[in-house]
């Protein structure tokens, strides 16, 4: 990927993030690299000192992009998962909606274990996802803008809405 970099691609990277994965972003040239919590964890066993060639061929092959990432100051972490909240984006999504049953319903939903898993049944069972999950690129698009616009890296809005 080159400068400037695509929006879009930055929310579908911040979209895929979780517990286990973590993107960077190289504020110079644009490219977004994606690493899961494993290849961490392979990279601090080579510098506890395992070859190379014990670790599956797989990751012998990110390790040197890994290695550059943690190296240089010119890749930066994409938000995380804390710093994006789906938790706070879903309640404002549900405080956007009209007054009445379903937004008491989704309300009541996303109280206690299993929030994320009961808002999705929910909107499903509402019929109401498609305006969800718009509601929540546009939230992650802001999210993503704020962030490019913060560390001073050049985009193309490509989103298309």
């Amino acid at each position: 990927m080159s400068l400037p970099v695509s929006l879009q691609s930055v929310i579908n990277e911040m979209d895929m993030q979780n517990d286990m994965v973590q993107g960077y972003i190289n504020r110079k040239t644009g490219e977004l690299t994606v690493f899961t919590e494993e290849d961490e964890y392979a990279l601090r066993r080579l510098d506890d000192g395992e070859p190379i060639e014990e670790l599956p061929a797989w990751q012998q092959e990110i390790i040197p992009k890994l290695r550059e990432i943690m190296e240089s100051d010119d890749f930066i972490e994409l938000p995380s998962q804390f710093e994006i909240h789906e938790y706070s984006i879903m309640e404002d999504f549900i405080y956007s909606l009209d007054e009445g049953p379903m937004k008491d319903d989704l309300l009541n939903a996303i109280r206690g274990r299993g929030a994320f898993r009961m808002f999705k049944d929910k909107i499903f069972d509402y019929n109401i996802r498609d305006d969800w999950f718009n509601y929540k690129n546009k939230a992650l698009k802001k999210i993503a803008i704020d962030f490019l616009e913060l560390n001073e890296i050049p985009f193309e809005d490509d989103c298309g809405d």
